[in-house]
């Protein structure tokens, strides 16, 4: 059977609360206002050092303040990365039917290698992976297609397709020439019928059905 690669954030897990309480733990060190949930959800998706620019830039902080805030997220985040953070509705149970039907899963996203390891441990989702790419598992990140074909190589077989939320899963599908399945239900920016996609689901339950139906 072949291979299917899921990113994290906005697609697997609902991590937004856990980040945005980080983030806002960042802001109030630094004397600002803190986000709200949407903004906060508006500045994922390239990893953590992005949402700190974003943030920052956002809140009129210089930029000689980043790799402070940097710093800072990391430590905050790493302390509560799932105090809040929740696996999406029928995750659990679509990932052991895809296993149990014998394809091989893994995952890639811009989160970092550590913490992504240490979430989809917290979370009862490692056992599910046979391979983990994360956001400094190489020197470039998505939507580059380079980590998405490393999380397929490493798997060791037919790449079928890559579950993703995102613009940057979107692009990061077409660069490495993947199928792209969307689940609607994440951080997306843009109406669905903006992003190119093989499939669109916004229940789990359905997932396993939808990827046999590919060729």
């Amino acid at each position: 059977m072949p291979a299917i690669v899921f990113d994290l954030d906005g697609t697997l897990i609902d991590s937004a609360p856990d980040i945005h309480a980080a983030v806002n733990r960042v802001l109030q060190d630094e004397g600002c206002a803190p986000l709200t949930l949407a903004e906060t959800i508006g500045f994922i998706g390239h990893g953590l050092p992005t949402l700190v620019d974003r943030a920052r830039a956002y809140r009129g902080l210089a930029a000689a303040r980043q790799d402070d805030m940097v710093e800072a997220m990391t430590r905050h985040y790493g302390a509560a990365s799932t105090a809040l953070t929740r696996p999406y509705p029928g995750v659990l149970a679509a990932l052991s039917s895809l296993r149990s039907a014998g394809y091989v899963i893994g995952v890639c996203t811009n989160k970092p290698i550590v913490a992504t390891q240490r979430i989809l441990a917290d979370l009862g989702l490692a056992d599910h992976m046979a391979a983990v790419v994360g956001g400094d598992s190489l020197e470039v990140k998505k939507p580059d297609p380079a980590p998405l074909r490393l999380a397929f190589d490493r798997l060791g077989r037919r790449a079928l397709v890559y579950v993703g939320d995102s613009e940057v899963d979107a692009e990061t599908a077409r660069a490495a020439g993947v199928p792209f399945a969307l689940f609607t239900r994440g951080y997306r920016k843009t109406p669905v019928t903006a992003l190119p996609h093989r499939l669109a689901f916004e229940d789990f339950a359905r997932l396993p059905a939808l990827v046999s139906s590919l060729p």
